[in-house]
């Protein structure tokens, strides 16, 4: 098992300090897995993220809509868009309601290419705690939230 004070050669002055420094350690870890699984897709988890929103919401989305159900709510998810737009993963059109809104969908070619990739990628992340001990680490960071 992994001790943070050996990873990071350090001590720390209380055991609420090693624990916001694992969360961000683990944070940070977490997301470099992520962008090595999903390099060889060409996206990044960002734009996985849309695009499973984009496919379970199962009608186009408002901009703003998907901006809210985002894991990671960054505010270049325009930007990420436009990647995905560039390489006809999703879908653009304007609303037949207001011409200022442009409504997202994803599209044949991006249910495909989520098809390809494994649901259970995270699976490795998860492997060495049990049910019961995923479910109190995650009531542990609501509460902290």
């Amino acid at each position: 098992m992994g001790d943070l004070s050996k990873e990071l050669n350090s001590k720390f002055s209380n055991a609420k300090i090693k624990a916001m420094i694992n969360v961000l350690y683990t944070a940070n870890w977490i997301t470099n897995f992520q962008n090595e699984f999903f390099k060889p897709f060409g996206i990044s988890p960002q734009q996985y993220n849309i695009l499973k929103i984009l496919k379970g919401a199962n009608e186009p989305l408002k901009v703003q809509s998907i901006k809210d159900r985002m894991i990671d709510r960054s505010p270049n998810a325009t930007r990420l868009m436009d990647k995905l737009h560039a390489k006809d993963l999703i879908k653009r059109s304007p609303s037949s309601d207001d011409r200022r809104v442009v409504l997202i969908e994803i599209t044949e070619l991006g249910k495909t290419l989520l098809g390809s990739i494994s649901g259970d990628f995270n699976d490795d992340l998860v492997k060495n705690i049990t049910e019961d001990e995923a479910q109190l680490l995650s009531d542990l960071l609501d509460k902290m939230r």
